[in-house]
C-alpha cells in the first residue's frame, strides 16, 4: 500500500493543495493523483475526503488545520476511523508516529526558517519515519538541494509556488514533487 503512495508522488509533479470548497471542485479535475486537504472541520472533513476519494484520488488531510481537532493522537484515530482519508500531513511528530502505526500515508511538514530549523530536520528523522517530508517555503533551491541529499525519503516542497518556473526550479533542485494551492500550477 505504501508503494501506491510513492508511485503517486512520482506520477504527480504538482500536488493540488486545497484550502476551500472552490479549490476542491477544481482539484477534482486536475491530473494530480494526490490531493492535500488544508481546510475543514470535524463536521465536514469526512464529506470533503469522500469527494476526493470518489474522484479516484489519494486524500491527505493536514490534520493540524482541521478545526475542532486537538493535536493529540486521538485526532489521528478519528481521521482514520471516521473518514476514508489515506493519510495525514502534520508538523507534529507524535501524530505522524500514530498514523504510521495505523498504516496511513504520512507527510511530515517542516518550516525551514533558519539554520536551527535546518539542523533539526535530520535529528527528528532519526526517530520518525514518515513516507515523505514536505519543506516550506519552497522557493530556496540551494537549501533544498542540500536537504534532499540528507533526507532519506522523498521530499515535497510547498509554499509560494505560483508558476511553471517555480515548479521546474524545485524539481531541478531535487524535490520529488511540489504542493501548491495555485490552481494554475495544477494544470501545467
Amino acid at each position: 500500500m505504501k508503494k501506491e503512495f510513492q508511485n503517486a508522488i512520482e506520477d504527480s509533479p504538482v500536488i493540488a493543495a486545497i484550502n476551500s470548497l472552490e479549490g476542491l471542485e477544481k482539484a477534482l479535475t486536475c491530473e494530480s493523483r494526490i490531493i492535500f486537504i488544508l481546510f475543514g472541520d470535524i463536521c465536514n472533513i469526512a464529506d470533503i475526503v469522500a469527494r476526493v476519494k470518489s474522484a479516484g484520488k489519494i486524500a491527505m488531510v493536514h490534520i493540524d488545520l482541521i478545526l475542532g481537532l486537538a493535536p493529540k493522537e486521538i485526532a489521528v484515530d478519528f481521521i482514520h476511523q471516521c473518514t476514508q482519508a489515506d493519510g495525514i500531513i502534520s508538523t507534529k511528530p507524535s501524530l505522524i508516529k500514530r498514523a504510521c502505526k495505523l498504516s496511513m500515508f504520512t507527510v511530515l511538514r517542516f518550516f525551514v526558517i533558519d539554520s536551527l530549523a535546518f539542523s533539526n530536520i535530520e535529528k527528528q528523522l532519526e526517530n520518525i519515519h514518515p513516507d515523505v517530508v514536505e519543506l516550506l517555503p519552497a522557493l530556496m533551491p540551494r537549501v533544498l538541494g542540500r536537504l534532499c541529499e540528507k533526507i532519506p525519503v522523498p521530499v515535497i516542497t510547498g509554499g509560494l509556488i505560483s508558476d511553471k518556473e517555480d515548479v521546474v526550479s524545485m524539481l531541478s533542485a531535487g524535490a520529488a514533487c511540489v504542493s501548491s494551492t495555485s490552481v494554475s500550477t495544477w494544470f501545467l
